[in-house]
């Protein structure tokens, strides 16, 4: 059974920054490549950020580039976002997602993951 739990999420002032994790159990965490989504209230749930499965590479959504960095920590089965120079629009749900099909790749769809945590809320205030 594998299994995503989220972390981090909170309220902040525009400009500050969060950490978000993710603890991944169930196969080898190396095994996944990892995502992060976001829904806001009334929008489709949306591509954030997303790192191979070796860790050596990541993409990023043009709107949090620059900004948001996505990582992870192979002795802690744990990924994380950091998230710098926070904007009102980036307040939303934000999901882990976990890649076992299509773990070779980056892939910026929801469909191509196959397990999702339950979400964490972040609010940026202006």
């Amino acid at each position: 059974q594998v299994q995503l739990v989220e972390s981090g999420g909170g309220l902040v002032q525009a400009g500050g920054s969060l950490r978000l994790s993710c603890a991944i159990s169930g196969r080898t965490f190396s095994s996944y490549a990892k995502g992060w989504f976001r829904q806001a209230p009334g929008k489709e749930r949306e591509f954030v950020a997303a790192i191979s499965s070796s860790g050596g590479s990541t993409t990023y959504a043009d709107s949090v580039k620059g900004r948001f960095t996505i990582s992870g920590d192979n002795a802690k089965n744990t990924v994380y976002l950091q998230m710098n120079s926070l904007k009102p629009e980036d307040t939303a749900v934000y999901y882990c997602a976990a890649a076992y099909r299509f773990r070779y790749g980056l892939s910026v769809r929801n469909d191509r993951y196959d397990y999702w945590g339950q979400g964490t809320q972040v609010t940026v205030s202006s």
